[in-house]
């Protein structure tokens, strides 16, 4: 998953029009959907009125 940027890929993140996609690495020192929560927090002013999917891609032990 990546979104294509003028001279840059960002790795992680899906922008489409009605959707935003982000996906992760976590860890396990906190409940995985506190950390997805924080994901779209971080990610809301940018989001505007679309959802934001949080995709737990790997877990770091």
């Amino acid at each position: 998953m990546a979104t294509y940027l003028p001279g840059e890929r960002l790795t992680g993140v899906s922008v489409g029009e009605l959707v935003i996609e982000v996906a992760i690495v976590a860890t396990l020192a906190r409940p995985l959907p506190e950390t997805a929560d924080e994901v779209r927090r971080a990610v809301a002013d940018l989001a505007g009125d679309r959802p934001v999917n949080v995709r737990v891609d790997d877990i770091v032990v």
